[in-house]
């Protein structure tokens, strides 16, 4: 990973675990809490692929496990967010740009519940049984739930905000001129039905300019000739 990846990877998966840990964590919600780690993990791969994306899950889920006040083993949420971080950058644009965002929303459910089974599962193997007692179906629907909830809010910006840093000046500087810039991969999903076409209006702006010069330029000769 570059580092401006890095950065903002460190960055945003800090600012989300404090805010995890200190204010959704005490909102005492019923079943589940909401994961705005994961949906951070998620929106980062769905920019950086799925390499990116299982490294960030690792990275993420590890500091979650040593960060108090983890009462489980260490290493089983960074295998849950390595995973779900690997399977969420499969579902990468090839061409780097969502036109709706039912495929973003589908892949946040998949992740909640996804996450929350693996968890569960890896948890059975260790002698953990907390999720029997709460109820694994409840668990389910709340997490999904509360992250669909906040999805709207988080995963887009998050998806902006790695793809400006993808878009770096000074990052496409070095690595060589003459490459077209890719389109920003939150495009279809923040101005989705706005029918805004940029680039033809800059082209629509180019050929009026041109033609008023010719236009000017003919009255001009026109003159000189009386």
């Amino acid at each position: 990973m570059r580092f401006n990846r890095m950065l903002l990877s460190t960055t945003l998966v800090v600012v989300a675990l404090v805010i995890q840990v200190s204010v959704l964590a005490r909102l005492h919600l019923p079943g589940a809490v909401p994961d705005l780690l994961l949906l951070t993990v998620l929106g980062l791969a769905l920019v950086y692929g799925h390499v990116g994306g299982a490294l960030v899950g690792f990275g993420a889920g590890l500091l979650a496990d040593l960060a108090p006040p983890a009462d489980h083993a260490a290493g089983r949420y960074a295998l849950v967010l390595c995973v779900i971080g690997y399977l969420a950058g499969l579902a990468k644009p090839d061409n780097g740009q969502l036109k709706s965002a039912t495929g973003p929303m589908a892949v946040v459910v998949a992740a909640a519940v996804g996450s929350t089974l693996l968890y569960a599962g890896v948890g059975a193997l260790v002698g953990d049984t907390a999720a029997r007692h709460v109820g694994l179906s409840s668990l389910l629907f709340t997490a999904a739930l509360y992250d669909l909830l906040l999805a709207p809010f988080v995963v887009p910006g998050i998806m902006a905000l790695a793809r400006r840093a993808e878009n770096d000046p000074l990052a496409e500087a070095g690595g060589g001129g003459g490459s077209a810039k890719k389109p920003d991969v939150t495009a279809g999903w923040l101005s989705s039905g706005t029918g805004l076409s940029i680039g033809s209006q800059r082209g629509g702006l180019r050929v009026k300019a041109a033609r008023a010069r010719v236009a000017r330029a003919g009255r001009i000769k026109g003159v000189k000739r009386l």
